[in-house]
């Protein structure tokens, strides 16, 4: 039973998008996070929450709220205020910082990934007033999109005011067949730079017969980490993966096969690696680690030519984790990988680190998310028991709470929406739909 005027707040959710949307808080370039913050924690003070800022040794705040519901019964919501790079800006239609609707969506940098929600979640308990059903305690970051380094600190500081019963975490939607979503896991990370240095200087490229490459050698290492499959060549890489359960894999294969459909439109995709198909597809997205190039730089880049030979190159590595790998343990592994090979001389800096996380499927927070998704959409829902991303608070969350956390489809995300890329956006028919569910999530939970 809706319990608000779902049109009003679809409004307000798009007045406050806008607002948060202004703040161009990169968190990889430091740009007026601590602002944001103050932005934010005005707009929960507004709404009645109890708010403090929350601060690590380094990084900067985080934004803590609570209030009271009719229920004690506690929600812990997860978002983040920072948002990522806007480069390469010549391939935005409109300025990423300056909201524009057109065609049924919203462009701007941040709005799918994660401003959206913030302001979906935050209009609808708005909407709800005095009748709040439950307890609501939130926390919004400004680090997520540079791997979240200092929140597991920021959390074991705080444990105290994050206790819940249950906690949404970020992300979620409905798919295109109209499925709602809702993941239990993440994927670790393990993020590193490879920095070779073979030369005072760069050379003359003439003298390639004779003085080494920085280029090549890097390209040799690349070479020996991951085949053309996608396996990971790594020593040992694979020693600590853990098998996933029989009800796990039963989930994965009862998931749209429109997932792979959604991949091939939204990338281009000819061919998959390795030529799977179907349901090995959705196998690899949820159980395989990965190593994959981000990234690498080395000479010369510009227009034209220059005949250059170079003196240092570098390249940017992540690899996502599975439950039982842990990025320390990968970061020794990577290193004794290459120094076996002779390239003792490569120097590896660790940029982020994060553990798998995951939700046991039979916890009661769980089965009463899954009935409320199920019970709005009039449709199954999906089950992921772990997403292809990583979300690094999960697994502070896990260690310092205890919380069952989950994605729920409380959200507009959608795969076309362009997060991390140019002209990022959310489509506004999206917001009546997660509207409904937050608000009968809430009724639900506000009956324990």
């Amino acid at each position: 039973m809706e319990t608000v005027d779902v049109e009003a707040v679809e409004r307000e959710t798009v007045e406050l998008l806008d607002g948060l949307c202004r703040w161009p808080s990169v968190s990889a370039e430091g740009a007026v996070l601590t602002e944001t913050a103050d932005f934010v924690q005005s707009l929960l003070t507004q709404s009645g929450f109890e708010t403090r800022l929350l601060w690590a040794d380094a990084g900067p705040p985080a934004v803590w709220g609570e209030r009271r519901g009719e229920s004690d019964w506690t929600l812990l919501l997860y978002n983040h205020y920072d948002v990522q790079p806007v480069d390469p800006i010549d391939l935005w239609d409109s300025p990423p910082f300056e909201p524009a609707i057109r065609e049924g969506k919203l462009f701007a940098r941040g709005a799918a990934d994660n401003k959206a929600q913030i302001a979906l979640r935050l209009a609808t308990i708005r909407a709800l007033g005095d009748s709040l059903p439950v307890t609501i305690r939130w926390i919004i970051e400004g680090e997520e999109e540079v791997a979240s380094p200092n929140f597991d600190e920021l959390i074991r500081r705080h444990a105290d005011l994050l206790h819940a019963d249950g906690c949404l975490l970020e992300g979620g939607g409905v798919s295109p067949e109209g499925r709602p979503t809702i993941a239990l896991g993440v994927k670790g990370v393990l993020a590193v730079r490879l920095d070779v240095e073979l030369l005072s200087g760069d050379a003359h490229s003439g003298t390639a017969a004779v003085v080494p490459s920085a280029a090549w050698r890097l390209v040799e290492v690349l070479a020996t980490l991951r085949d053309r499959a996608g396996r990971v060549l790594v020593d040992g890489f694979y020693d600590a993966v853990r098998e996933p359960t029989e009800e796990q894999r039963r989930a994965v294969a009862e998931q749209p096969e429109t997932d792979e459909d959604d991949l091939r439109a939204a990338f281009g995709v000819v061919e998959f690696l390795d030529g799977v198909t179907g349901v090995e597809v959705r196998e690899r997205l949820a159980f395989a680690p990965t190593a994959n190039i981000a990234g690498i730089r080395a000479g010369y880049g510009g227009p034209g030519v220059k005949t250059v030979l170079p003196a240092r190159a570098s390249a940017w590595l992540d690899f996502r984790l599975v439950p039982d790998q842990g990025p320390d343990e990968a970061l020794e592994l990577l290193r004794a990988h290459l120094d076996r090979r002779g390239f003792s001389d490569v120097e590896i800096t660790a940029l982020a680190k994060a553990d798998a996380a995951t939700t046991s499927p039979d916890d009661p927070f769980v089965a009463r998310v899954i009935s409320v998704a199920e019970q709005v959409a009039k449709n199954k829902a999906s089950i992921y028991p772990i997403i292809a991303g990583s979300l690094p608070v999960a697994a502070s969350l896990e260690r310092h709470v205890g919380v069952p956390a989950l994605i729920a489809p409380d959200n507009t995300y959608y795969p076309g929406c362009a997060a991390h890329a140019p002209n990022e956006h959310i489509r506004l028919k999206d917001i009546a739909p997660a509207i409904r569910y937050f608000v009968a999530l809430l009724v639900e939970l506000g009956r324990s």
